[in-house]
């Protein structure tokens, strides 16, 4: 274990897993080590090939996981570990020719003829074992499956929890989860640039990446966890709100990200940023034509489209059919959204070739001006949204509709829960008509009573994602185990939320004014439960995360304990909204 410069960033990879898109990250060292096992440990590793259920073999250096093992023409491939953290593939057998891992970086003779060749874990050779070896294992276009979108803030510490609970409960996930607010691109990291920052009225300043995990290195390291685990899960990998912003660049930084994130399932496309709200918002009359025509200029291609959306259809017994005004309304709203959506498309298939992947267009969030209950997605706008993905032939597999969800909070729109689920059942018959699955994002807040609501609105054909609370449970159960590495975390999240308050943040200034009356540290404490986020993945000057590597410093005890806390959480969830059994 060490610090190593990986261009511009210095960091210790065994302490600060998901960054690197590799867990070879010193070749000679791993190289010597497994040199010097001996002709017998690699007899007791061949006995395990395909007996995935078997225990890791371990022997003077190497750990070698029977859970991982590959078929390669007449050879066994199997993933291994080091005590530096490092991984390694090794092959034993014949060289008939090359393997379909590529060229090894060293090989050495066995008895009976045999070769043992070592390949590193980089990206490139995960995606071939996985691709030509071992798909099974592989992530995977889920379509219309059921599952879990699980948000993998302390990446390597989520995994063993949710593998665990996917085995016991029987569902699908998207296991390895997180979006472009919380993640760097690895490029980013090597270069040494700041991350992007975004201004939350009255919350404050947040970077980009807070997690400081990256795009490559969580794909990767969720793999890696994966194949040492002797089950096989159902599960594939999302590359969340990956955002659209607005201005002449916002399109340009999506398909940067998409393309560092190119190895993933499942892509999230959130067009919040640019929709036109105002048009289904303001009452004057007449707008929907001065829609149309600045939107859609050419005569012949308007003519067309107000025809096609004019069409009577009935839909779980209601009829839709909209009018021009109407239509000028929806186009107003969503037109510049779907065309920034039809190039991605076009990007992504250009990224993935012939790999099916699932899309998601995302339109739940919403701008600071405008409330989150004043923008609710309507049935008729799930509609037109419907009917035109088909039109233009977009691979859109989800759609995640803003459904009054808030962070932070349990369901509080007007028309009650009871509205709610009125509401989603019938949005839930017109997306399933299209083929579609809707998603809901910011589920951690909602009581069981909601999550309920939408198991039975969706009949459980939902994709439901989480994230923030995986966080604060891993920090209940730090500030429970290991108070001291608690206090470390607590203290910088304060200097941070004082510095904002100081900058004339609201909700700042009331997160400290709470404190003043009981300063005692505590996980519940608002100052931390909405700002602790911001720490985990915070650089200094240097380039170097300045808390990450203590806060994956954890005692044995603490994630046993975070573990079992998940699975049961991840469980009772799943049992809401899919049931089990």
């Amino acid at each position: 274990m060490g610090v190593f410069s990986f261009g511009k960033l210095q960091l210790d990879p065994a302490r600060n897993p998901a960054v690197l898109d590799t867990t070879t990250w010193d070749r000679d060292s791993a190289v010597s080590l497994v040199f010097q096992e001996d002709d017998r440990f690699w007899h007791r590793v061949q006995e395990v090939a395909g007996k995935n259920q078997e225990p890791p073999v371990s022997g003077k250096h190497l750990r070698v996981y029977p859970s991982s093992h590959a078929p390669d023409q007449g050879a066994d491939v199997f993933l291994g570990s080091l005590p530096d953290g490092q991984d390694i593939f090794v092959r034993i057998g014949p060289m008939h020719g090359s393997s379909k891992l590529g060229y090894p970086m060293a090989t050495k003779p066995l008895s009976g003829g045999q070769t043992l060749a070592l390949y590193p874990t980089d990206m490139e050779v995960l995606t071939a074992y996985l691709k030509e070896l071992n798909p099974e294992k592989a992530p995977r276009a889920l379509g219309s499956t059921p599952r879990l979108g699980i948000g993998d803030r302390h990446t390597v510490f989520v995994w063993p929890a949710a593998i665990q609970a996917m085995e016991e409960g029987r569902f699908a996930a998207n296991a390895i989860q997180n979006s472009l607010r919380e993640l760097n691109l690895l490029e980013d990291l090597k270069e040494g640039k700041a991350p992007h920052e975004n201004y939350l009225f009255s919350f404050g300043t947040i970077a980009e990446g807070h997690t400081g995990s990256t795009f490559e290195g969580l794909l990767h390291a969720g793999i890696i966890a994966i194949l040492k685990d002797p089950s096989f899960p159902k599960y594939g990998a999302d590359a969340d709100h990956i955002q659209v912003k607005r201005g002449p660049e916002g399109l340009d930084r999506a398909k940067k990200v998409m393309r560092a994130a190119r190895h993933y399932t499942f892509f999230t496309i959130d067009v919040s940023d640019i929709l036109g709200y105002s048009a289904l918002l303001e009452t004057s009359s007449g707008m929907g034509k001065e829609y149309l025509s600045q939107q859609i200029p050419n005569e012949t291609e308007r003519r067309d489209i107000l025809l096609y959306h004019k069409r009577k259809r009935i839909i779980g017994g209601k009829q839709y059919s909209f009018s021009e005004e109407e239509i000028g309304r929806l186009v107003g709203k969503y037109w510049k959204a779907l065309t920034a959506l039809e190039q991605l498309c076009d990007h992504l298939k250009s990224l993935k070739g012939e790999q099916p992947f699932d899309l998601e267009l995302s339109i739940d969030e919403n701008p600071p001006e405008v409330t989150t209950c004043n923008c609710i997605t309507r049935p008729e706008e799930v509609v037109f949204l419907s009917i035109e993905i088909e039109r233009r032939g977009l691979p859109v597999t989800h759609l995640a509709p803003n459904f009054g969800v808030e962070k932070s909070t349990d369901y509080r729109c007007p028309d009650g829960l009871i509205g709610l689920e009125e509401r989603v059942r019938v949005i839930s018959e017109i997306a399933s008509l299209y083929n579609l699955m809707l998603d809901c994002h910011s589920g951690d807040d909602l009581s069981k009573e909601t999550r309920k609501v939408f198991g039975r609105a969706t009949r459980g054909r939902i994709n439901f994602k989480i994230s923030p609370m995986l966080q604060l449970i891993f920090a209940e159960t730090l500030y429970e185990v290991q108070r001291e590495r608690f206090l470390e975390w607590w203290q910088d999240v304060y200097t941070f939320v004082e510095g904002e308050a100081k900058k004339g943040s609201s909700f700042a200034k009331e997160c400290m004014e709470e404190l003043a009356k009981d300063p005692t540290p505590h996980p519940a404490k608002k100052l931390f439960h909405y700002y602790c986020f911001v720490s985990v993945g915070r650089r200094d000057p240097q380039n170097r995360f300045v808390l990450r590597d203590k806060l994956y410093d954890i005692s044995t005890e603490c994630r046993k304990k975070y573990t079992e806390r998940l699975k049961n959480w991840f469980l009772e969830i799943t049992d809401d909204l899919y049931g089990r059994g």
